[in-house]
């Protein structure tokens, strides 16, 4: 009746089994460490890069613990932090001798120490939130100069395509510092562009100026239509910042506006901070341009003549490449961006996908151009790198372009990630990087922890005292709920903050209302004149519906703070609902394995250790012991 079948003992013991191994890694802590990362798509990281690490660091007299190179650059380990800030700076300025140009992201982080043979089982501590460890905090300055520039540029391909869908004639289109100029040879024809125009581009001011064959039609942006640039700016380049966060599995980050041009990012419990700093500082655009191939300019240009409109550039493998300023089609056409392979020559490749409009922009322009060279160029901080420029074979249509051209499996993914998450309204730098200490403290970490403690420790005393050998199982019940929750976090890499350790105080309190419901019922079944393998068989059965409906009704509303709360009730609920989720199998079955184990195989049993006097069926009075 009270007998569990082997399978059961061994699910129970390979549950404790995983989680005492999940727990493990939060009880060693963390040890400073100094990472080296590329700050460029074509700086690659590997072996040559942690050799000179490790001999910068010996030059200096740094001991290290370790020197390790994985797929985010090399991580070196230090005993304390005044070495890690010491290797920090000894490596900037071996790594990064120009300020104003870094090759590399040198920044500070924080390794586990856990044992090799833990880290090979993906067991890693969980992170604490900014209100327990801290975290990372940037400020980003939006250029909004560069928004209306950029929509500027975006706007004199709409306009061109515009014009040609109406046949009608123009002597050029371009864009004059903050205003868009259009030529005409004749009156007449700048009469009818202008018609269309103003049907068509509302947030344009049109102006007629010049005179004979030189008629001009000006285009200023209105105030309103500005405004609405720069408030879209903003609100985009938040949009595009969580999505490149969530792309890093950053748990809980905090974005929000500062000021009318700032951003203030926040990621709490961040551990590579290096790999969080390339991501967010590197503001990835696309741009498509024609290659300027008149005789005579890259010579003139490498003398130091770069010719109007255009701008010198290094291809990646070395070559000088003469771009034109006009801009063709940008990335905010674009709808998607895979990394994959090329079909013909199998090198890594980034497979783009262009709206409707950019897609006709494309085919337009690859149909014009037949023969001549297209430079795809990718901005990054301010600075342009041309990624390829092939020669236009035929006219391509359907809005599929693909980039490649000496370019790794590793360039491929960041660069399809950073196009992917969404194209940055306009350029941003960061202005501020600090790390945030915990800004409880100490004292207020230490207690947080210590409640939850001195919470179990009294649970302990009241259920042992009471229901005997059956709260002493009741204990060990809430043990293993705690461990598998520790576990549970851990494995997600979950954020632990301060309303988590609330969350996980509940849990306790909650956990053990099972077990008391539980002891409750067999008592009830000893007075009603059940036997004691009977009295525990039905008491497990019948109290097991009871426990359902009350942790599903709390698990709703757990479910509904997860659902429409934020930030710390967010990870509040996230705890409440593990929680939940680890009570229902620790007090149901880990309790019963050990009730059986314990009561299971005797087949004379008179009496239970549950504190209670019980009335067997002949009227005599025995108290269990």
């Amino acid at each position: 009746m009270n007998r569990y079948p082997l399978w059961k003992y061994v699910i129970v013991g390979l549950a404790l089994v995983f989680g005492l191994i999940y727990t493990l890694p939060n009880f060693f802590g963390e040890s400073p460490a100094v990472q080296v990362s590329s700050a460029k798509a074509t700086i690659k990281i590997d072996d040559r890069a942690r050799e000179r690490v490790a001999s910068a660091l010996q030059a200096a007299a740094i001991a290290n613990s370790g020197i390790f190179l994985d797929s985010n650059g090399v991580k070196v380990r230090l005993a304390t932090t005044d070495q890690q800030l010491q290797a920090k700076d000894v490596l900037e300025k071996q790594f990064n001798p120009d300020p104003g140009d870094p090759q590399y992201v040198v920044a500070l982080n924080l390794l586990s120490s856990s044992p090799r043979w833990l880290t090979s089982l993906h067991a890693l501590p969980m992170y604490l939130g900014l209100d327990l460890r801290g975290g990372v905090h940037f400020l980003l300055q939006v250029d909004m100069k560069g928004a209306v520039t950029k929509r500027l540029d975006a706007l004199g391909g709409d306009l061109r395509s515009l014009l040609r869908d109406r046949n009608i004639r123009h002597a050029g289109i371009s864009r004059e510092g903050e205003r868009m100029v259009i030529r005409f040879r004749d009156g007449e024809t700048r009469t009818k562009a202008r018609i269309v125009l103003e049907d068509n581009q509302s947030e344009l001011l049109l102006a007629d100026q010049g005179e004979g064959d030189d008629l001009r039609l000006v285009g200023t942006l209105r105030p309103e239509a500005i405004k609405r640039i720069q408030e879209f700016a903003i609100k985009q380049n938040m949009t595009t910042l969580h999505n490149r966060i969530n792309e890093l599995g950053v748990a809980e980050p905090v974005i929000a506006q500062q000021g009318a041009d700032r951003i203030v990012v926040q990621l709490p419990g961040v551990q590579d901070t290096a790999k969080a700093k390339d991501i967010l500082g590197r503001t990835a655009t696309l741009e498509i341009r024609m290659v300027e191939e008149t005789a005579g300019a890259i010579e003139a240009a490498l003398a130091g003549q770069v010719p109007f409109g255009t701008e010198l550039y290094v291809e990646r493998g070395g070559m000088p490449l003469l771009v034109k300023k006009q801009v063709v089609l940008t990335g905010d056409r674009l709808t998607d961006a895979q990394p994959g392979f090329d079909n013909q020559t199998s090198e890594p490749a980034v497979h783009l996908t262009l709206d409707s409009a950019g897609a006709r922009i494309f085919k337009d322009v690859t149909r014009d151009n037949v023969g001549k060279r297209m430079a795809i160029v990718l901005i990054e901080k301010g600075k342009g790198e041309v990624i390829t420029a092939p020669v236009i074979r035929a006219e391509i249509a359907g809005g599929r372009v693909q980039i490649s051209g000496r370019m790794s499996t590793v360039e491929a993914n960041d660069t399809a990630l950073l196009l992917r998450a969404g194209s940055l309204a306009a350029p941003m730098e960061i202005i501020e990087e600090r790390t945030i200490g915990p800004s409880l403290g100490a004292e207020n970490i230490r207690k947080g922890f210590h409640s939850t403690m001195w919470g179990f420790a009294a649970i302990a005393v009241f259920m042992i005292a009471y229901y005997q050998l059956f709260g002493v199982v009741s204990v060990v019940a809430l043990a293993a709920n705690l461990l598998f929750l520790v576990a549970l976090l851990s494995l997600l890499q979950a954020t632990l903050t301060l309303p988590g350790i609330a969350a996980i105080a509940l849990t306790l309190g909650m956990a053990i209302d099972a077990n008391v419901l539980i002891n409750e019922r067999i008592r009830e079944e000893l007075r009603n004149g059940s036997t004691p393998q009977a009295a525990i068989h039905t008491g497990y059965e019948r109290a097991f519906g009871t426990i359902l409906d009350s942790n599903i009704t709390t698990l709703i509303a757990g479910v509904a703070l997860l659902i429409f709360g934020s930030g710390p009730v967010r990870g509040f609920a996230v705890v409440h609902c593990l929680g939940i989720l680890t009570s229902l199998f620790s007090a149901v079955v880990v309790s019963r394995a050990m009730i059986n184990l314990i009561y299971g195989r005797r087949r004379k049993l008179e009496s239970l250790a549950i504190g209670q006097v019980w009335k067997p069926i002949d009227g005599s009075t025995t108290t269990a012991r």
